[in-house]
């Protein structure tokens, strides 16, 4: 079988706020933050929640796949910012889109969290054709999803100017194996726990009549060096892998579409690789760093603008927090 995605689509809140905006909030400026991270605008939800953006991405993504959301077979959502504990994301989608025969649950990787799902969904779907007779043209939905500007503290300059909110989504079907090996070729995962602490937010404390607590609201931490060095060293090492793993070399792959944090790392990882640039599409200059949204955003944007033909050697990676790591390589 070939796990192939067949659709994809994003959403984006409809306020923009460029760095001048924030610049007159706090001691920041254009200049500034385009220096050090590439980013000059980012959408932030005012109306709009985690759920009605994953649901305007996940119709945009159906419609292009050509898939009713009843013939479903999976929904996971990749997001560390949900409207609500319970019930998860995936299962709201599900509700909303009226997929009653999806089985739907949320995966949390942070900023590689799209591809862990995506990954995830494939080996399910794998599963569910190796299990059924019936088992060709299984189908799943991957979301990535966030509402980061909540967990932003909006005065600690160093962190809420990075950081955006949207939805990106793909429909992801089994197909028979024909002569041309498409879809997923390779995929890569690594974690590294002992330094999840660089990058973290805490959940809401124990709080009964027992143990009771005075907290103060608990915002995104983050040691942007600590972040900076583990993306530089292990992004290049997870996309090589990946690439040994699916049988090609750096020079067959068309385009690295790579979790959109910050520019210097996009830059450092291309020189690693020895790469030119012009295979790294770029577009945190207009949405910032919106984590596991990131990558299927612009998936969705790349195709969007015609970059992505059949057979493209496509490679898809990201990181973030846990410290969590991942490479997927497909071709189109």
């Amino acid at each position: 079988m070939n796990m192939v995605i067949s659709g994809t689509g994003s959403a984006v809140p409809k306020l923009l706020v460029t760095n001048d905006d924030l610049g007159r909030l706090m001691d920041t400026s254009d200049a500034w933050i385009q220096s050090r991270t590439g980013i000059r605008n980012r959408r932030l939800a005012v109306e709009e929640t985690t759920t009605g953006l994953a649901v305007g991405a996940s119709l945009e993504a159906l419609a292009d796949a050509g898939i009713a959301a009843e013939d479903l077979d999976l929904i996971l959502a990749a997001t560390v910012t949900p409207d609500q504990f319970l019930p998860n994301l995936a299962c709201e989608v599900q509700g909303a889109l009226g997929a009653s025969g999806a089985v739907a649950f949320d995966v949390n990787a942070a900023c590689s969290g799209f591809l862990f799902a995506l990954d995830t969904a494939a080996l399910y779907l794998k599963n569910l054709c190796e299990r059924t007779p019936d088992g060709a043209d299984r189908t799943a939905l991957v979301i990535g999803a966030e509402t980061l500007s909540k967990i932003m503290d909006w005065n600690d300059r160093s962190t809420c100017v990075l950081f955006g909110d949207g939805a990106g989504a793909a429909v992801l079907r089994a197909q028979p194996s024909g002569s041309e090996k498409r879809g997923i070729r390779g995929m890569v995962q690594r974690t590294d726990g002992a330094r999840g602490g660089v990058l973290s937010c805490r959940n809401r404390p124990v709080n009964h009549p027992y143990a009771k607590r005075q907290e103060p609201p608990a915002y995104v931490s983050m040691d942007g060096q600590e972040v900076y060095r583990f993306a530089v060293r292990t992004v290049p090492e997870t996309i090589r892998e990946a690439v040994d793993q699916a049988g090609f070399s750096m020079a067959d792959i068309d385009l690295f579409l790579l979790h959109q944090a910050n520019l210097r790392i996009l830059e450092s990882v291309a020189k690693r690789l020895k790469q030119p640039m012009e295979k790294f599409p770029v577009n945190l200059d207009e949405y910032g760093n919106t984590s596991a949204a990131s990558v299927p955003i612009l998936l969705d944007d790349v195709r969007k603008q015609g970059k992505i033909k059949e057979g493209s050697r496509i490679v898809l990676a990201g990181f973030g927090a846990g410290l969590t790591c991942g490479a997927t390589v497909l071709v189109w």
